[in-house]
């Protein structure tokens, strides 16, 4: 299985919760992923991840955070750009298609996209529990 990793330092622990602040690092610019995981865009980036040994980890503790398939990256992509544009595309072709103006086939198309991301909002969690992040300790 493949993994794309980020060096990260733990700050918060809650349950079966492990809070990780990433370290964004020059590396970043070249990984052919950077636009899935979003850690190339900012300089902190706090990511959740959620696992039973949360107690064998400690704040301040040096660890890596990996996405457990470049599959689940490109499934993100598809819902975050892909989906959307087609969305966009489709409503305002057909809508100026129906002999609307221009102006009003816009606004359809991007009322139409505003629906799918409410949609998407609305659906978080079901996405939030396919994209799994582990945590694996950093050995010095």
């Amino acid at each position: 299985m493949s993994q794309i990793k980020h060096s990260g330092e733990v700050v918060r622990i809650e349950r079966d919760v492990v809070y990780v602040k990433m370290t964004v690092n020059s590396a970043c610019s070249g990984c052919h992923a950077k636009a899935v995981c979003g850690v190339g865009e900012s300089e902190d980036k706090i990511v959740e991840v959620e696992t039973l040994q949360a107690s064998n980890f400690n704040i301040g503790e040096s660890v890596e955070v990996a996405l457990q398939s470049e599959s689940m990256g490109t499934k993100a992509v598809v819902l975050t750009y892909v989906v959307p544009f087609f969305i966009l595309a489709l409503l305002l072709v057909l809508v100026g298609a129906f002999g609307h103006s221009e102006a009003m086939a816009a606004l359809m198309a991007l009322g139409g996209v505003v629906v799918y991301y409410f949609v998407l909002y609305l659906l978080r969690h079901r996405i939030k529990n396919r994209i799994k992040f582990i945590i694996i300790k950093q050995t010095k």
